[in-house]
């Protein structure tokens, strides 16, 4: 399969433009997603496609996503942008109440085919009402998909797979990632399917259990910890709804320590669920309570010295990975 190097960002494009092409269903809507004013995923084509295709929109999350319900009803496979993921607050009633619930009311005679991209900008100073990761929202949902992609090669295939798919799925893109580069196929059929976690990196004697920004920390990580003699094993979820529970119970069977990594508040956070249905599952298997390293619960400050303090850093996965092997721990406390 011919692949080329590309930032994460040009692999959404691709995604969208490829979809488009394909299908004349797919649609884009949202705001300041046209050319001249798009910078991002959607750059270049509103110009190709026609304003038709490529909607700006007025700033109104929940008229995006009660268009773009509208539009899955009469048949089209509307691609709904949320600029920034604390904004899509405003238009929960349309996303749980409507999109995620429309195939159980109508006894599967309607559906929601809806794809919802936003942003987490958290790690860039924006404060505390323009960072927020706010996955386990929705996964708390039953009908809705949620997707956060890592590398640039899945970023393609899972919005390709989320924008083919039946049912309302929620693309959670992470700001600080879209510069990251990697290979990606061109092929327009590339897809990764929803709910199918990959191993990043092989090891022995810990899980790294994460997703999205967690995955760049968690490779770090592991790289470091290879300096100590201890082998980190990096799973990367991909989805978390559905989640890939087969392969994570394999993995932490196979290493009997796990600790779960994420940028999302770590109070009541998917790690949460992640290490309760872990424990649930695998308890005469582990070695150690399963530990989970997220955003301190606390409000995101703006100064960049104190949000550096807030997400999961080397040294906070590091240290936790030496308390699941009983090693002295850089720091010790509830909040990892």
């Amino acid at each position: 399969m011919d692949e080329q190097v590309m930032s994460q960002r040009e692999a959404l494009n691709l995604a969208l433009d490829q979809a488009l092409a394909a299908d004349e269903r797919v649609l884009l809507l949202g705001e300041d997603i046209a050319d001249p004013g798009a910078s991002g995923p959607t750059k270049g084509l509103s110009t190709r496609y026609g304003a038709d295709r490529v909607l700006d929109t007025p700033i109104s999350e929940a008229a995006i996503l009660g268009a773009a319900i509208g539009m899955a009803m009469d048949g089209f496979l509307p691609v709904a942008e949320i600029m920034i993921m604390d904004f899509i607050g405003i238009a929960a009633d349309q996303l749980i109440n409507n999109a995620a619930k429309l195939r159980f009311m109508t006894g599967g005679r309607v559906t929601a085919p809806i794809t919802v991209r936003t942003q987490v900008y958290g790690g860039l100073g924006t404060g505390a009402t323009h960072s927020q990761s706010l996955e386990a929202w929705f996964m708390h949902i039953p009908g809705l998909k949620v997707i956060v992609p890592a590398t640039p090669r899945d970023a393609k295939g899972l919005l390709t797979s989320a924008i083919f798919d039946e049912d309302p799925c929620l693309v959670l893109e992470t700001i600080r990632l879209q510069g990251q580069r990697g290979p990606v196929p061109l092929d327009p059929s590339f897809s990764i399917p929803l709910g199918q976690g990959e191993v990043k990196r092989p090891g022995t004697d810990v899980t790294l259990v994460t997703y999205g920004r967690g995955l760049v920390e968690s490779l770090n990580a592991a790289a470091a910890l290879e300096a100590e003699g201890v082998s980190a094993e990096v799973l990367d979820l991909r989805t978390l709804v559905p989640l890939d529970v087969p392969l994570l119970l394999e993995c932490v069977s196979r290493t009997r320590r796990a600790v779960v990594v994420h940028d999302a508040i770590q109070f009541a956070g998917p790690g949460a669920e992640i290490a309760a249905m872990v424990q649930e599952e695998l308890f005469d298997v582990l070695e150690a309570p399963v530990l989970r390293v997220g955003a301190r619960f606390v409000p995101n400050p703006g100064s960049a010295a104190l949000e550096a303090q807030v997400y999961p850093s080397v040294d906070r996965i590091v240290s936790a990975v030496r308390r699941t092997l009983g090693k002295p721990a850089a720091e010790v406390g509830g909040d990892v």
